[in-house]
């Protein structure tokens, strides 16, 4: 069970002096910062604040105990002591706050306060409150692959607000699941912007309404008191260093200032409030226990507080003189600048064997061959192994997937590479991110497309801004394998979506969809080996089919991003499609053609969504004049709707024809065979709006 609650030391060793009086002058410039960029937004010279006004002692205390550059760091908002700690200078934070192109944390793409640090392992931090915990995860299971004898740990931080979020639950469950060296500092100032912690926590305690969670320290402490916080962090971290689980530290603090200088806190606190929390201002109380110790005598003290506040000047005049980020720098990032999955590096040639095999079976043999290549793969998600009980295995043949496309990976390469995560998509993206910034190639398996929303704050806030938010800082390169589409029968509201534009409208993750058995080992071989996040749609009615099946084409066969397919050729229409539509269109352009022996229909499959091959649509459209865009996902609103968009913009002059439309109805698949035939679109649709455009 939890570890009850504790201040007594685990470490013999008080503070040095000299750690003492570096953990005041951080705690004082912090402050000072504090009031510089207050200042500073006053005079609209910078353009956001927010502080860590009353949570320094915990901070500073927090940077004695753990090292920068060894073990991990996942900062908040407020974390400007424990962030000067670690090694970011005042100038650094400075630069953050003007949004200059030297901030070393952002290049000034992100507010201030948001601190990424390859260096000293400070993994760049987002807006989004909680999201952080599932990637410390993530990050904190990663010394198991890279090196299993180090007693690194990793350290999340947040205010109490931010333990409502379920990515902290799901976080907790995987760090005592797994037993993993991950410290938890919770920063409790009593309030979440205006809400007060009563109202946002039951029972207003963290630390005692996560008791029940096996393996995890708890202990609590005053953390507007520097000692005790240093003995509490100590404890912790030691707890975690020695492998006994995860550690959660609840520090109670001070908000002496607004949540941030968009609120004012004179609306819903007291003057009671503000003045007993002014009673424990940690930047009064610590020097006043120095003196009192005799670390420092007051005129050092006097001479320590007037060299920080000239060096903030002396910085403040530099940063405000320094060159805001290019114009023509924005683009930049977004993806990686050392592989290039859609260059030609990425063409070859099949080197086909064997005998035809299915979508599934190319998928699971590409994966195969990837994790014996790569030993920093790492596969998971829901059901994927073969069997948790590995024991079992002797008697049982195993799961490995839904689908089976996982089947086998773990008994070939091993609980530690192929394992089962709780039902929990938030957590199995997050850890994926966490684990692939230490440099490991996760790829997590979301069972259906239908149940990846509660992703989606890891999917857009997260993974696809890490690399272009840390101005190429730090990046997350995985594969995010989800089944997706309709068709099947039976599936209905929860099993038969697509919506794969809303990842295509998503820069910096590429959006994959193959629709046979060859392009699925090519493009997933592509994923794997590129540097980007890549989903990777595989449309569950295609599996296993007959008509899409392939001899193998070898374990280097991959195919380049935004490079499309003919994949029948015509003269009289072009036919814009990808996933289980590519074949509805061969058999609608076969009806088409028979029906009007002069008219021949181009089919062209997409393949990779994002990048899309536009110059194979210009090709096309420039020699038929005519074309449809068809898929499977909502009429409304579709991936189809850009494609047809930019067509009319840029190739006007080249149509005989409006562009046509081909896609679901505006709802849900439902469960009734005939009600979901309705729905998605058949041959016979793409037929009547074949003939529609070649007759206009």
């Amino acid at each position: 069970m939890a570890t009850p609650t504790s201040l007594q030391a685990s470490v013999d060793a008080a503070p040095a002096r000299e750690d003492l009086i570096r953990a005041y002058r951080a705690m004082y410039m912090a402050r000072r910062l504090d009031d510089r960029e207050i200042l500073l937004k006053r005079q609209n010279r910078i353009f956001f604040q927010i502080s860590g006004a009353g949570h320094e002692a915990v901070q500073a205390a927090a940077g004695l105990v753990l090292r920068p550059g060894y073990d991990w760091f996942y900062l908040y908002y407020r974390d400007r002591a424990l962030s000067l700690m670690l090694g970011v200078t005042a100038e650094q934070t400075l630069l953050g706050s003007v949004g200059a192109a030297a901030d070393p944390s952002s290049g000034g793409r992100q507010m201030p306060s948001h601190w990424s640090s390859p260096e000293l392992h400070i993994v760049s931090g987002s807006s989004p409150t909680g999201t952080q915990f599932v990637q410390a995860a993530g990050c904190a299971q990663a010394y198991r692959f890279l090196d299993p004898t180090s007693d690194e740990v990793t350290l999340v931080s947040s205010g109490e607000g931010a333990t409502s979020e379920g990515e902290f639950w799901e976080s907790l469950n995987a760090a005592c699941l797994e037993n993993l060296p991950l410290v938890y500092l919770i920063q409790d100032n009593g309030y979440a912007i205006s809400v007060p912690v009563e109202k946002q926590t039951a029972g207003g305690n963290i630390a005692q309404l996560v008791s029940g969670f096996p393996n995890l320290k708890r202990v609590e402490v005053d953390g507007t008191d520097f000692m005790a916080s240093y003995y509490a962090m100590a404890e912790a971290v030691a707890h975690a260093r020695a492998r006994k689980g995860p550690a959660l530290v609840h520090a109670t603090v001070t908000r002496p200032y607004s949540h941030s200088l968009s609120d004012d806190e004179r609306l819903y606190k007291t003057k009671a409030e503000r003045a007993a929390e002014e009673s424990r201002d940690p930047v009064i109380k610590f020097p006043e226990w120095l003196v009192s110790e005799g670390v420092l005598d007051r005129q050092s003290l006097q001479v320590m507080v007037h060299e920080v506040d000239q060096e903030i000047q002396h910085v403040t005049d530099d940063v405000l003189r320094a060159e805001p980020p290019a114009r023509d720098s924005a683009l930049r990032f977004l993806y990686s600048d050392k592989i290039d999955p859609t260059s030609a590096e990425f063409e070859s040639e099949p080197n086909f064997s064997g005998d035809p095999r299915t979508m599934v079976d190319e998928i699971n043999k590409t994966l195969r061959e990837e994790m014996r290549r790569d030993p920093r793969m790492v596969v998971f998600g829901e059901d994927v192994a073969d069997c948790s009980r590995e024991a079992n295995l002797a008697e049982v043949k195993g799961k490995g997937g839904v689908f089976k496309t996982t089947a086998g990976l773990q008994i070939m390469f091993g609980s530690e590479r192929c394992f089962n995560t709780p039902i929990a998509e938030a957590s199995i993206v997050g850890r994926a991110i966490g684990l692939a910034t230490r440099g490991l190639k996760p790829v997590p398996e979301i069972q259906f497309f239908d149940y990846i929303w509660p992703a989606m704050m890891q999917l857009r806030d997260e993974l696809a801004t890490l690399r272009w938010r840390s101005n190429n800082g730090f990046s997350a390169p995985m594969v995010i394998r989800v089944p997706i589409g309709g068709y099947l029968q039976g599936g209905a509201i929860y099993h038969s979506q697509c919506g794969e534009v809303i990842f295509t409208h998503m820069p910096g993750i590429r959006v994959v969809m193959p629709s046979n058995a060859l392009d699925a080992c090519g493009l997933l071989r592509t994923a794997i080996r590129a540097d980007d996040p890549v989903l990777f749609l595989e449309h569950k009615k295609l599996y296993r089919e007959p008509y899409n099946r392939s001899p193998h084409p070898g374990p280097d066969y991959t195919i380049p991003f935004g490079k499309a397919k003919v994949v029948k050729s015509g003269q009289s229409l072009t036919v814009i499609t990808y996933g289980a539509l590519v074949q509805k269109s061969l058999q609608a352009a076969l009806q088409v053609e028979q029906r009007s022996p002069d008219k021949t229909v181009e089919v062209i499959d997409l393949r990779s969504l994002s990048p899309y091959d536009w110059e194979a649509i210009r090709a096309s459209v420039e020699k038929t004049s005519r074309v449809i865009v068809a898929h499977e996902d909502c009429l409304s609103w579709g991936y189809g709707a850009e494609l047809a968009a930019r067509i009319a913009n840029e190739l006007f002059e080249h149509l005989d024809a409006p562009v046509g439309r081909v896609g679901a109805l505006d709802t849900w698949v439902g469960y009734n065979p005939q009600l979901e035939n309705e729905i998605l679109p058949q041959v016979e649709n793409l037929v009547a709006e074949m003939e529609r455009v070649v007759g206009f």
